[in-house]
């Protein structure tokens, strides 16, 4: 590689880091508030916060990345026309089309990334993140309750209070359950107790020697009870998976289904990384400029671009999925007339315009 291509490339390299840092910090932020909502909800333990966190941030890969790719390139080649580095170029004969070479270097890569996040990396942490907050409601340890304090079941169906807690979180001792349902309020105490699992999800507390109280507080109507072993169940948390969603799914395994949703989501994996590398070969072209031209005004077009070419592939998979597109057509209607763009903008960009014959 000469020095200027390896001057082009730690350039365009930098600047799409620099991006992606700032997307992705942006991205994190949105999903901490989802996160932190779903925690509240009860539909995740707030012990799996950070964990959490780290696994979604892999699924948002496959948007962001492609969206820094583009600014960063368009940002990185406006820079090279602006401070008048491309003149400086072209005089010793490196015109526009031997920037490709060194954005190549860095599109091609960043796309391989998306692609393994696509296609590998996001399901994999969709099940990850979905077991681990399965196997954290048999523990009520990670589900954040803490010995000798009150706290709030899921769904805010009621409060709970354990005066003991042994280490995994399964038996406890000392427990006071306050519940409320139509106007009626029930409170239960026991002496000890521990939480099993009834099939994959439904949680229950066998509690021993205790009381329950149930009434209704306008009425005064109440009544007690005395039980020597009583089975109380867990109220369980919102639905949050759609059990027929697949964005879970393990792309081998979407490759044998012959059902019109399973295509959608395979074409989507596929059309991601590829829109990665359509939007990097745009960028030379629409990087162009002028000295002294303003520079970030290609970042609002690179934007509505990007977001003009997400929501078409939204659509597309929508339609896919419900079957009004065949499934030959995939997403290639948009991606084939994008990349056929791109490469029409790479040969025409930097072209002398034909002389115009004199009439005799």
């Amino acid at each position: 590689m000469l020095l200027i291509e390896r001057y082009l490339l730690r350039q365009f390299a930098q600047s799409v880091a620099a991006v992606a840092v700032v997307l992705l910090l942006v991205g994190l932020g949105g999903l901490l508030v989802d996160l932190m909502g779903e925690i509240a909800k009860g539909k995740v333990p707030a012990g799996l916060l950070l964990s959490q966190l780290g696994l979604r941030s892999i699924q948002v890969l496959p948007i962001l990345l492609p969206l820094a790719l583009f600014i960063g390139l368009l940002l990185a080649v406006g820079r090279l026309y602006g401070d008048s580095e491309m003149a400086v170029l072209s005089s010793v004969g490196r015109g526009p089309r031997q920037l490709l070479r060194p954005l190549l270097w860095v599109t091609l890569p960043a796309a391989a990334v998306v692609a393994f996040a696509s296609l590998w990396a996001a399901p994999a942490g969709a099940r990850l993140a979905q077991r681990m907050v399965e196997e954290a409601n048999r523990s009520f340890l990670v589900a954040g309750l803490e010995a000798g304090r009150f706290i709030e079941l899921p769904g805010r169906a009621g409060i709970l209070y354990v005066g003991e807690i042994n280490t995994d979180g399964t038996r406890f001792g000392k427990m006071f359950v306050q519940t409320e349902r139509e106007g009626r309020l029930d409170v239960i105490t026991a002496r000890e107790g521990e939480l099993f699992l009834e099939g994959e999800t439904d949680r229950y507390l066998r509690l021993r020697d205790g009381f329950r109280v149930e009434g209704d507080p306008a009425r005064r109507d109440y009544r007690m009870m005395r039980f020597a072993e009583n089975e109380l169940q867990v109220p369980d948390a919102e639905p949050d998976v759609d059990p027929a969603d697949l964005e879970s799914a393990p792309s081998s395994g979407l490759l044998v289904l012959d059902e019109a949703p399973a295509r959608a989501e395979l074409h989507w994996r596929l059309a991601t990384p590829l829109m990665a590398v359509v939007l990097g070969l745009l960028a030379l072209p629409l990087g162009r400029g002028e000295p002294r031209q303003a520079r970030y005004g290609r970042v609002l077009a690179a934007l509505l671009i990007y977001i003009n070419a997400m929501i078409l592939l939204v659509l597309g998979k929508g339609w896919l999925a419900a079957g009004t597109l065949p499934g030959w057509a995939g997403l290639w209607w948009l991606l084939v007339p994008l990349a056929l763009l791109a490469a029409w903008l790479l040969l025409t960009d930097g072209r002398l315009p034909r002389p115009r014959k004199v009439a005799a």
